[in-house]
């Protein structure tokens, strides 16, 4: 099973903060933990097994970390823990460094070496993603890394912008996956990890040509994302953004058998698609779904859109939304 989901609430209030101990220490790593909540602690998880790497996220409101010398003699999975705070916040230590950390940080954790965490947290909604993994799956020296052990990584912005979005979408699309999806969801993430660490620690001569260039396809990913509603985004604008020539990223689309030019028409019909989909967009004139994600002229996203879908956009608007709403294809009636 890909993912696993479990909640405390499903035993009894004194039992919950045990039964949190219990579980995390398998799915994770022995840990003595405490709370302000113990007594009644509310907590859920969300683990994605991607074979030797896995992704998690948790919820709860509060909880003090203590990864010691001794639990690290009783087992040692050696492993490096990347986390992401999504709404918490709180202070870590490791290896002589201590730090605060707010939404959008990321921090870096070896289980090798003690640490120390007391995290505040929002109950409900997910608080942190966690990516963990041998080290060595790691392609850099492992002294390399250890530079950036309870070290504080920005990702508001450049790449450790693109990965928190990744680590983000990955959480929320985690049901949607299948086996087949394993070997890219692991190496993707784990080439955005590398490219990351490795330019926090201004070491990026030493990643391998395969990981720049899946760490560059994600930037390049994130941009169009972020830019599909303007309609000058254009191939060589992308490639100016990114100080790549235009047949460069040619010839990095081209690995996925497409050109710019219809990744980008590709992506803006898909946002259409959805919309159309979307009951709560039903009164909203498909004209103003067409400009919202770059189709200036009507006509023109009329017929690209029933040239992809098979469909004109106002019949695939009265097709059953709750049916087609995830689909990557129409539905039939």
């Amino acid at each position: 099973m890909l993912v696993t989901e479990f909640s405390t609430e499903v035993v009894a209030a004194p039992e919950r903060f045990e039964l949190f101990a219990e579980t995390t220490g398998r799915s994770h790593m022995r840990s003595r933990l405490r709370s302000d909540d113990q007594d009644d602690f509310r907590a859920k998880m969300r683990v994605l097994d991607l074979g030797e790497l896995q992704i998690s996220a948790m919820s709860f409101s509060h909880l003090e970390i203590a990864r010691t010398a001794r639990l690290i003699r009783q087992s040692d999975p050696e492993v490096y823990l990347i986390n992401y705070f999504l709404r918490d916040e709180g202070v870590l230590s490791q290896a002589g460094s201590e730090l605060t950390l707010g939404v959008g940080d990321l921090v870096m954790l070896d289980s090798s070496r003690p640490y120390r965490g007391d995290v505040h947290a929002v109950l409900g909604r997910w608080s942190h993603v966690t990516v963990q993994f041998p080290r060595g799956l790691m392609p850099l020296p492992e002294k390399t890394v250890q530079r950036l052990l309870a070290s504080p990584i920005d990702g508001r912005h450049g790449m450790g912008g693109v990965l928190v979005r990744w680590l983000a979408g990955i959480n929320a699309r985690a049901p949607e996956f299948t086996p087949a999806d394993i070997p890219t969801l692991a190496s993707v993430t784990l080439d955005l990890l590398t490219s990351v660490i490795a330019r926090s620690v201004e070491a990026e001569e030493s990643l391998t040509p395969e990981t720049r260039r899946t760490a560059l396809r994600a930037r390049i990913n994130a941009f169009v994302e972020q830019h599909l509603a303007d309609p000058a985004m254009t191939p060589q604008t992308i490639a100016e953004a990114h100080h790549i020539s235009l047949r460069h990223l040619q010839q990095l689309l081209a690995e996925d058998n497409t050109s710019p030019a219809a990744w980008i028409r590709h992506r803006r019909l898909e946002r259409c698609r959805l919309d159309l989909a979307n009951p709560r967009l039903h009164v909203r004139p498909i004209q103003a779904i067409a400009e919202r994600w770059g189709f200036t002229n009507p006509s023109h996203f009329s017929r690209l859109f029933r040239d992809t879908y098979g469909i004109p956009p106002r019949d695939y608007r009265n097709l059953p939304h709750a049916a087609c709403a995830n689909q990557q294809q129409p539905c039939a009636e």
